[in-house]
């Protein structure tokens, strides 16, 4: 008898999350199973799952109040199936909401799917994703990860403010603030300790930087 389970896909951005979200639960939905969609924080700015992709789907937003467990026995009370949970953008969840995926696991028996970042900018992990690690049946990291502008595989989510890196600052920014413009790359463990960003080895190294070593 197959056994319901709390799995954690994570991986650095830019390595597919979102795009598997949304074809996992395609792929249980063709089968008939039924299933929730929800996010936090979505690139798009909408309560949906968006890909780099192109693709989407509407999702329920999850904020710091949001209760799993609660919105979960309202759907069956309700008289509607529910089948499946996928959960994007789980590093923004709060560990209480982790722990409602789990007790939702164990006493509901519906399977989560849960999608997220493991670490910050500063290599740190989002309290949401320490949770997930601490309590998923099982975790995933996804194969098919982005490169660092050196070739070598991205591992470490960097943020970069007009162009630098920066190794201080909230956890959570979106979009630009008083100190300049906010981006996010990914960079290879042996670039993100020097900081050295693609816009950086471009001015350091010229037009096409080649790969080199510490």
């Amino acid at each position: 008898m197959r056994v319901p389970e709390l799995v954690f896909h994570t991986g650095p951005m830019d390595c597919g999350k979102s795009t598997l979200a949304l074809q996992l639960h395609h792929t249980q939905s063709t089968h008939g199973r039924q299933g929730r969609l929800f996010t936090s924080k979505d690139r798009s700015g909408e309560a949906q799952i968006t890909s780099r992709l192109g693709l989407s789907a509407p999702a329920t937003e999850v904020g710091e109040d949001f209760d799993f467990w609660t919105h979960t026995i309202a759907q069956l009370v309700a008289g509607k199936r529910v089948d499946y949970l996928v959960c994007d953008e789980a590093q923004f969840y709060t560990g209480r909401q982790v722990e409602q995926l789990a007790r939702i696991v164990d006493e509901l028996q519906i399977d989560v799917y849960v999608f997220g970042i493991l670490a910050d900018f500063r290599t740190r992990l989002f309290p949401g994703s320490q949770r997930l690690v601490e309590l998923a049946d099982r975790m995933e990291t996804l194969p098919l990860g982005p490169l660092c502008w050196c070739g070598a595989r991205g591992t470490h989510n960097a943020r970069t403010v007009d162009g630098l890196m920066v190794t201080e600052g909230s956890q959570v920014v979106v979009g630009d603030t008083d100190a300049g413009e906010v981006r996010y790359e990914v960079l290879c463990r042996a670039h993100h300790r020097r900081r050295m960003t693609a816009t950086r080895a471009r001015a350091t190294l010229g037009e096409d930087p080649l790969p080199f070593g510490d």
